[in-house]
């Protein structure tokens, strides 16, 4: 047999799913341990600061330290981030460094890691401090109808962090700069020409200096969307890897997921809000003694809020995923009908799964609760077996894709 026939029985034969390594298998069921821990952590904490009265006593520290409302509201979430950070600093410092270096997913020096905890430390209370104040101001203003008001708030802040997010916080963490490889970016901006983008912007970021793992995602709005690839994904994937990642991300921009993305989060966030609004009234009546503040609007309910939504929150990650793995689906099925690279699909998404210690077929109770993505199994098999343009048949977003 020749050489081209054996490159083209090469790509027609499917893709097997690999095995999980014990390595791999470790760091799943470590994972899936930690993922407990951080729910009832997440539970817990706000519990026992409510609970226990804290809540209230740091309320009246933040007045002495605020000196009006707008201050102590400010002072208040300071002074509550800080404690819920130095509480959980333990498992954080094992989970994102100690367990990701002993299974050699990253290489990160401690500076790196502890410069990193200290600035999302601070972008969290600048951010917090903001969101809190436009809350409590309508809280106060509006103690019935405060879930709706604060939910029509959160469109246009949604939409901000989105634009403020990639041009300013992500490059607080790392170095973002243009793709260096000349020859992939004509060739990316030749496939973004082809799914109708124009003005596309693709960076590298030097994850590198935190991890091992490979990644790449599409963020932004309009004039701040770029196309992200890790330094690790450049190294570890071949070209045709490399476009079919890309023809995945370029069919969230097309299909408009970030769009959908933010209309199914805003109408989440104001379903949370509303059964938060019925929930806290009910424990208030019950608990006030306990808890040191009768109304919602004292700041001290800060822990109330964050614990009710995180009880609705966990209620409704099945179908917060579930929504998360459509999108992420048919960008894959766009990503294939833009490249009709079945092979380079598939062997890209087993790289995925080896560089990143993953498990092909992580289970329902997982899918449910931590699926975010289609398990990389089943992505396989579709790279495997999606070809509707060998047998004439209509592709789903044909009309979105020029000819070659």
């Amino acid at each position: 047999m020749t050489m081209a026939p054996l490159l083209v029985a090469i790509q027609q034969a499917p893709v097997q799913v690999p095995p999980p390594s014990e390595l791999a298998l470790r760091y799943f069921r470590s994972g899936n341990v930690l993922w407990v821990v951080n729910t009832l952590l997440g539970l817990g904490i706000p519990a026992a600061i409510l609970f226990s009265g804290w809540s209230a006593r740091l309320r009246s520290l933040a007045r002495r330290i605020g000196r009006g409302w707008a201050g102590t509201v400010a002072a208040y979430v300071v002074l509550y981030i800080t404690l819920t950070g130095l509480i959980t600093l333990p498992l954080a410092y094992y989970q994102e460094f100690v367990r990701e270096h002993a299974y050699g997913l990253s290489h990160q020096a401690f500076s790196k890691w502890a410069s990193d905890t200290i600035t999302a430390w601070l972008v969290g209370c600048i951010i917090g401090v903001l969101l809190a104040l436009l809350a409590y101001a309508i809280l106060r203003r509006s103690p019935g109808r405060w879930w709706l008001w604060t939910g029509l708030a959160a469109l246009p802040v949604l939409v901000v962090i989105v634009l403020v997010t990639p041009v300013w916080i992500a490059p607080l963490f790392n170095r973002f700069t243009p793709l260096q490889d000349k020859v992939l970016e004509r060739r990316v901006l030749a496939e973004a020409a082809r799914a109708g983008i124009s003005g596309s912007r693709v960076y590298q970021v030097n994850k590198s200096v935190d991890t091992e793992k490979v990644n790449a995602y599409v963020n932004g709005f309009g004039g701040t969307k770029r196309i992200v690839l890790y330094d690790t994904i450049l190294k570890k994937l071949t070209p045709n890897e490399l476009m079919f990642v890309l023809g995945h991300e370029m069919g969230h921009y097309v299909l408009r997921h970030l769009v959908l993305s933010i209309a199914f989060s805003w109408l989440l966030i104001v379903l949370t809000l509303w059964l938060v609004h019925r929930g806290s009234r009910a424990l208030i009546a019950r608990w006030h003694g306990r808890f040191g503040f009768d109304a919602l609007a004292d700041p001290a309910s800060v822990p109330l809020l964050l614990l009710l939504a995180g009880v609705v929150s966990l209620a409704g990650a099945p179908v917060e995923n579930a929504f998360s793995r459509h999108l992420e689906h048919e960008a894959d099925r766009f990503g294939l009908e833009l490249t009709r690279d079945n092979h380079a699909a598939a062997t890209a998404f087993v790289k995925l799964q080896s560089e990143n210690l993953a498990v092909p077929y992580p289970g329902l109770l997982y899918e449910l609760w931590r699926g975010s993505h289609p398990s990389l199994g089943e992505r396989v098999e579709f790279a495997n077996s999606y070809r509707p343009w060998e047998s004439g048949r209509p592709l789903r977003y044909g009309n979105r894709i020029a000819a070659r």
